[in-house]
């Protein structure tokens, strides 16, 4: 058995600078394909995620906990607040212009979340080392500044467009590729394994 990859970077890694052609801070991203189950809007109960461009590479995500996504009565699932963390990491691609994709993901729970509570994300890129994107991110309920709820450790991995198009459904991949807004079409692959 092999030993798990450390998910904090080489201590002379620094953050990186957003790519010189990202959105300023505050811009928002909407989502990278209509079929993501974690920003899109095609999923019945996907996740539907807004998220915003904060300062250097970092992000600002807001998730809204429905019924949909419940595991206990009156509570959000675990798995789908790992998700909600791994789509949150997964746009800092976006600000680096690198299609990445998640190799590990560590999510700490501090706090229930209840079903029609808000989870206020904030992630952020803490290095890059070769095709290694390190990334942390919290979450706070019902504020950018409340209680801490949930916290996340990331590692992504730096991918070409040809592991979408040998990995992904043909037809998907087809779709997305032909959508006649070309920065959709490129957002598309940015992140998921």
């Amino acid at each position: 058995m092999s030993r798990p990859t450390s998910l904090t970077p080489p201590p002379d890694v620094k953050a990186p600078d957003p790519h010189p052609s990202a959105p300023p801070p505050g811009t928002e991203l909407g989502e990278h394909y209509d079929g993501c189950f974690g920003c899109g809007e095609e999923q019945e109960n996907g996740l539907r995620l807004r998220t915003r461009v904060g300062e250097g590479v970092s992000v600002d995500t807001e998730f809204v906990v429905g019924t949909g996504h419940q595991g206990a009565p009156g509570l959000a699932h675990g798995g789908l607040l790992t998700c909600a963390f791994d789509e949150a990491l997964g746009m800092l691609g976006f600000l680096l212009h690198t299609p990445a994709v998640t190799a590990r993901l560590e999510t700490d729970f501090r706090r229930p979340v209840p079903v029609g509570s808000t989870l206020y994300i904030h992630a952020w890129c803490a290095g890059v080392d070769g095709r290694k994107i390190y990334a942390k991110a919290v979450g706070r309920l019902d504020a950018p500044d409340g209680p801490v709820a949930v916290e996340a450790s990331a590692l992504f991995l730096s991918v070409g467009f040809e592991h979408f198009v040998e990995h992904g459904r043909p037809e998907e991949v087809r779709r997305a590729m032909e959508n006649p807004d070309v920065l959709k079409a490129a957002r598309a692959f940015e992140v998921n394994p």
